[in-house]
């Protein structure tokens, strides 16, 4: 698989991953300190998704 193909499988998987966790921060009841983490967890998954996509448009 080339380096494009591959960045574009990893973001895709990011962006699942992405809505798996708005869906937990958005549709449960959580504890404070879990629900902090989680949303943490969220911007940096959305931080990544940023980078990996400029990668990915410099490539091309």
């Amino acid at each position: 698989m080339s380096a494009p193909s591959e960045l574009n499988a990893i973001i895709s998987s990011l962006e699942d991953l992405s809505r798996r966790i708005t869906a937990l921060v958005e549709g449960k009841d959580l504890p404070s300190d879990a629900y902090t983490e989680l949303v943490a967890a969220e911007r940096t998954v959305g931080t990544l998704l940023r980078r990996l996509s400029r990668v990915t448009r410099a490539w091309r």
